[in-house]
């Protein structure tokens, strides 16, 4: 048996429907409440390790410091003395074209930081496989294509304090394809690691919702147009379970008119779950709970790799990823 979860950024519990949406929703999904940072929304940057380890933020000790991840490599040699020397807007100013003109990423803490802060993750003591879950990178010099694509994006997506929901785009609609590629590359990649058998967790994660909503303000069929087509990737990742497989979706937060919300979602092949999830500090819980509760564990001999898993390899070749 595997547990799949696919945590989806921004998925938002009042943009998805039982009947246009069934892979969203699944068998039973519910909104869940979110935690807002100090500058008073949700935060990408502190709710996966939230996620992953059922702490609240300043117990996990990865904060955003006024909407800038000071904790990011290029930032930190000046976060104490910014602190002192800029005022705050200057601040986040700075960060926003640090994080837009240079090839850093906010999310790419390593995995090594929770084992040196002795804190303790949905990931430890299992055959789990993590695929591009903020704040909990395995390998910092690798990178697949969501990580390459979005950190070509140019001008395509900008961050810009004075934007609609902090972001501008040169061209939304090219931006759209870009994003969901990015969705297609995570959710293949989730796949591929079911059908290979060798984890009972696999958690993989998407940013392509989130960002799209950013820059759709004022565009809301490409919005949901995005959810349509995620509701299809998601599906093609359903038809892989087997019958003692489980698949669990989980957001941060939700995205509307360009702003993120402060109500996150969870959906679940099992209802059981969903039942266990009231907020993003439960989401580890459960997961623990499910795979206590029943004997997931690797099993590539019994997994049937056929023409299915033919065509998610293919895939991932026809994206430049293998």
């Amino acid at each position: 048996m595997v547990l799949v979860v696919l945590g989806i950024d921004a998925l938002d519990p009042d943009l998805v429907d039982s009947d246009d949406h069934p892979n969203l929703t699944l068998d039973a999904h519910s909104s869940i409440d979110t935690i807002d940072s100090s500058v008073g929304e949700p935060s990408t940057h502190e709710l996966w390790p939230t996620i992953i380890t059922g702490l609240v933020p300043t117990e996990h000790g990865l904060e955003l410091d006024d909407g800038v991840a000071w904790e990011n490599s290029a930032l930190r040699w000046g976060s104490d003395l910014a602190d002192y020397l800029l005022p705050d807007g200057l601040q986040s100013r700075i960060g926003a074209w640090l994080l837009t003109n240079t090839d850093e990423d906010a999310f790419r803490v390593p995995d090594t930081y929770y084992e040196e802060n002795d804190i303790a993750t949905v990931f430890d003591d299992r055959e789990a496989r993590a695929i591009g879950v903020p704040n909990y990178v395995v390998d910092p010099d690798l990178e697949d294509r969501e990580h390459s694509l979005r950190r070509r994006l140019g001008d395509l997506f900008e961050r810009d304090p004075e934007a609609t929901g902090g972001h501008r785009s040169s061209d939304p609609y090219e931006f759209y394809e870009h994003c969901l590629e990015m969705a297609m590359v995570r959710i293949a990649r989730a796949r591929r690691a079911l059908r290979g058998g060798r984890h009972e967790l696999v958690f993989a994660y998407t940013s392509g919702l989130d960002l799209i909503g950013h820059v759709t303000y004022d565009l809301p069929e490409l919005q949901r147009r995005a959810y349509d087509e995620i509701d299809e990737f998601v599906g093609e990742l359903r038809e892989d379970l087997r019958e003692d497989d489980e698949l669990l979706l989980v957001s941060d937060h939700g995205l509307q008119d360009g702003v993120h919300t402060h109500e996150a979602m969870a959906a679940a092949t099992d209802p059981t779950l969903v039942n266990r999830i009231d907020s993003v500090l439960d989401v580890r819980d459960a997961i623990d709970a499910e795979l206590s509760r029943t004997a997931h564990a690797p099993s590539i001999e019994s997994r049937d790799l056929g023409s299915g898993g033919q065509r998610v390899q293919q895939q991932l070749e026809d994206l430049g990823y293998m």
